[in-house]
Order: structure tokens, then sequence, then C-alpha cells
């Protein structure tokens, strides 16, 4: 079986200097623990929705095997991010939902072994703005507003969601928006928990 994980720059393991993230620490697990099990990481720094729809193709055909695949999707927090004013959302509500179920229904023609995993808070002191493009913001209530939709579309196409909103704390955060050690840590946990049973 191969996994395949999509996402941003949480995904791809941003500022987890110990072990380089929650999808590296779940290989690590996952080799160690399971047979046959192949894990790709596939987060992208900076990806949105938009961006993964339009790479969601090509990486599966280059990773596809005849073997029964796991999709784990992870994206979100970079559409929920907006440019000087609330006004102007980097991608809106209705085109988020549509992108989500979009890629739901992408995922679920490869395999019906489908996760979603939700949005984490943000230290709003450290990103508003954030300090690498001052006109960039995040902010804990309009995430959650995301996080809520891609809760829905999974609780209409029967996917798992996992539910990371709550899961993190500001000691958690290296640069305001992105997990340290610990925090990658406390996301695979709950990952796995959701993961580790649909291997049966």
């Amino acid at each position: 079986m191969n996994i395949c994980i999509f996402g941003d720059s949480i995904v791809w393991g941003a500022c987890d200097y110990e072990k380089g993230g929650w999808v590296e620490r779940l290989k690590s697990y996952l080799m160690q623990n399971k047979e046959d099990v192949d894990v790709y990481n596939l987060g992208v720094s900076g990806n949105s929705t938009q961006d993964l729809l339009n790479r969601f193709d090509t990486e599966i055909i280059a990773r596809k095997s005849e073997t029964t695949e796991m999709i784990v999707i992870a994206v979100g927090i970079n559409d929920a991010q907006y440019v000087k004013t609330r006004e102007n959302p980097r991608v809106n509500l209705k085109e988020f939902g549509e992108n989500i179920a979009a890629l739901l229904g992408k995922a679920r023609e490869i395999t019906e072994r489908v996760i979603f995993v939700g949005l984490t808070s943000v230290d709003e002191s450290k990103v508003r703005p954030t300090p690498w493009d001052e006109t960039k913001y995040y902010e804990n209530g309009i995430i959650q507003k995301y996080d809520a939709v891609v809760e829905e579309v999974c609780q209409k196409q029967g996917v798992p969601f996992v539910s990371l909103f709550d899961v993190l704390n500001n000691q958690d955060l290296e640069d305001g928006l992105h997990p340290n050690s610990s925090g990658h840590k406390k996301i695979f946990d709950k990952v796995l928990k959701k993961v580790e049973p649909m291997l049966v």
C-alpha cells in the first residue's frame, strides 16, 4: 500500500528541527510497525487548495501503484490568509468549499481510504502581519470559518475529519504559523489515531 499525504508547509514539515514534521514521524512509525506501507510526503510550502488541485492528478499518476491506496489531505490555512485587509482573502469561502469538494472527489476516485486533516490555530501576535511578508495576515476567527467548511464538506461526503484547531497552543508554534517539534508531535499523535485503524 502507498499513502499519499498532500498539503502545504505544515505537511512538508517546516520548523520541526528534530524529526522533520508530522508526516515524517508518521512515515517512520509505519516503517517500524507495518509491512509494505510507503508514505509519500507531498507537501509544498505556500500551497492553497487551488494550488493542490492544479498538481493533484500529476502527483497521483507519478506514485500510483496497483495496491490499495490511502490519501491524506491537509491544506487550507493558506486559503484563509488575507492580503492587507480582511476583505481580500487569498481564496474566498465559497471557492474554498468548492475546492475542498473537488479535492475529495478526486481522492475518492482513487480510494475510499481518504482522510482530511483540519486547520491549526495560529499565534496572532506573530502573524498579524507575518514577519516574512507584511502584507499577509492570519487570524484564528477566520481560520475557524475555513475549518468549519472543511468539516462540513467532509461530513457530506462521508470522509473522516481530524480536528486540529484546539490541539496546539502558542508554545507549539515556532513562528506563529508553523508548528515546532512539539506541535508536529501533537499532530502526528492525532492523525495516527485515525490512520492506523484504516490500514487493517
